[in-house]
């Protein structure tokens, strides 16, 4: 009888834990839980300084006006009966700074920049935005934590009649943000 015993009762228990997970009134754990870490880092805020305006240079329309064209490397060159009356000309120049190696976008303007006279109200417009390095999202790096950017653009100059002898002044809005 106890070689009998000895031998249901390894079946009994092998039964058993077998049985186990198809008990109705067994348990099993529902859900876990567990402790995670968030983390944020705060980076230098991102600036920018115009170091340089954009400027066109002194100039006469003559009978025709036409264009001038400023590259963002400062290249000047006219197009139509433009004639250039010397003095300085220059493209504008903006330092960035920021955390180091980042990159960011820049967006030059959309539209025309209105140049107005200051004597008389007559107006200029500019166009065809450039920028060194490229307007774009990831175009620009801080390397080192800083960059300048130069931007070009096109003055569209009218006629002497319709752009007479003056100063002519206007704003344009360019951004820089980080990606």
């Amino acid at each position: 009888m106890k070689k009998i015993l000895r031998n249901i009762i390894p079946v009994v228990f092998s039964i058993t834990l077998l049985a186990g997970p198809f008990i109705p009134n067994a348990s099993a754990q529902s859900g876990a839980s567990v402790t995670a870490t968030a983390t944020a880092q705060v980076i230098a805020a991102l600036t920018a300084t115009e170091t340089s305006q954009l400027n066109f240079g002194k100039f006469s329309p003559e009978t025709q006006g036409g264009q001038i064209l400023l590259t963002p490397d400062g290249v000047l060159t006219t197009q139509g009966t433009v004639a250039t009356g010397g003095g300085s000309h220059s493209s504008a120049s903006f330092y960035i700074t920021g955390e180091p190696n980042a990159t960011f976008s820049i967006v030059l303007p959309q539209g025309p920049a209105t140049l107005t006279n200051t004597l008389n109200s007559k107006t200029m417009t500019v166009t065809g935005w450039q920028s060194n390095p490229s307007p774009g999202v990831g175009t620009g790096k801080l390397t080192g934590g800083s960059v300048t950017v130069q931007v070009g653009a096109v003055l569209n100059v009218g006629t002497e009649d319709t752009n007479p002898v003056g100063i002519y002044t206007g704003t344009y809005a360019i951004s820089f943000t980080y990606n």
